[in-house]
């Protein structure tokens, strides 16, 4: 794209341009007094975005085969702000177990106290969700797989009940990303994206995205990004669109190397179960296998259990190259933990034992093997 420089020269790069600013001036005061007008798309304030958002929002919004995007400083943002304009009291909001802790607990700390009847479902109920839409069903909130603990959704089966009834449908879709699954091709009203994930792949920005088809509700959804203040950095922007350049590499780097370490990790004695849709052993593997095209870098495992919980401290403390963190998605690769006694206060789980949650990077495929090796085999001898 070309720009013109102050003195008014024509100006293009490999690089897309950073516009900052949080004003926007007007030529005349008629267009000032119209300028309301030029939303969804146009420029009225620094807060709806300046042409490097609008940029970015074009590349996203390709990506996933949709008309349009919004971006939002988080993909929390993107999915809490995404309900918010839509959901009002009185309505009837349906949010899979498996869903992103934030909106589970806005969901059931926030809207609930503003009139808003919340149910959770189980995540595998799949086609059986048409007995709990009511009359006042205003949307459903999904995931697939979740995150932590990987159940899979027929996303499909489930937007087709959704579109016969009038509801909206939400998904978060970072796992897969639009690479492995695109949700506007399913049926899905709204397609989330934690950009902050795969889409950056560096683990130094925060960024969400939504992207949709219809004006109307993005018109809506841009408005209601504009009242909440969910503005985005145009460096940040410039950070995600570069991040852009390597996704796809990475990704299919990250999900292959990802697999096998699942499938060794299946073999080890010290490990009980893998939850991962890609292995076989899943039972949300046909489902993937039908709709997904490819795996993601991210995968959970529950090990034999110990005497004590603490004693997992003493897997997690022998490791080298695994840092120890709850984001995902990047280069670098990382591991988490979620205690038993979050399982327990879940309605639906796949287990009730503690999980560890591994995300694949780039480093050296047998270096990792190697670190998950020493820190099991240490792990093996407060079990044996």
């Amino acid at each position: 794209m070309k720009y013109m420089d102050h003195a008014g020269n024509p100006f293009a790069s490999l690089s897309p341009t950073v516009w900052r600013g949080s004003t926007v001036v007007f030529d005349t005061f008629e267009d000032f007094v119209s300028r309301k007008e030029r939303q969804p798309d146009g420029y009225s304030y620094g807060i709806t975005g300046t042409p490097t958002a609008r940029g970015l929002e074009r590349r996203i919004a390709d990506l996933e085969g949709a008309k349009h995007c919004v971006l939002m400083p988080s993909g929390a943002s993107a999915l809490i702000t995404t309900v918010m304009a839509f959901v009002r009291a009185g309505d009837h909001l349906l949010i899979s177990e498996s869903c992103y802790g934030s909106l589970k607990t806005f969901s059931r700390q926030w809207l609930a106290n503003m009139g808003v009847d919340v149910e959770f479902y189980p995540p595998t109920i799949d086609a059986e969700i048409e007995a709990l839409i009511r009359p006042n069903t205003k949307m459903i909130c999904m995931e697939a797989p979740g995150t932590v603990t990987m159940e899979m959704q027929d996303i499909a089966a489930i937007t087709e009940i959704a579109k016969r009834h009038g509801v909206l449908t939400m998904l978060d879709n970072t796992w897969a990303s639009p690479l492995f699954f695109r949700g506007i091709e399913h049926g899905v009203d709204f397609v989330v994206q934690a950009a902050t994930k795969y889409f950056s792949g560096h683990s130094d920005v925060l960024m969400g995205s939504v992207s949709l088809d219809n004006f109307e509700l993005y018109g809506v959804l841009r408005e209601a990004q504009s009242i909440f203040g969910q503005a985005v950095s145009p460096d940040d922007c410039f950070l995600v669109e570069r991040g852009l350049q390597t996704y796809a590499l990475r990704l299919k780097e990250q999900g292959q190397k990802a697999l096998r370490i699942a499938r060794w990790l299946e073999t080890v004695p010290e490990v009980k179960e893998v939850l991962y849709p890609p292995l076989e052993s899943h039972p949300g593997h046909e489902i993937w296998k039908k709709h997904f095209k490819g795996p993601g870098c991210l995968f959970s495992f529950v090990l034999q259990a110990p005497p004590s919980e603490e004693q997992f401290g003493v897997f997690f403390n022998a490791l080298k190259e695994f840092p120890i963190g709850a984001s995902w998605g990047g280069t670098h690769s990382l591991i988490a933990y979620y205690p038993a006694s979050q399982q327990a206060t879940r309605r639906f789980s796949p287990t009730d034992q503690s999980i560890i949650r591994v995300s694949i990077g780039l480093e050296d495929e047998e270096i990792l093997r190697e670190d998950l090796q020493q820190a099991l085999a240490a792990y093996s001898r407060i079990l044996y």
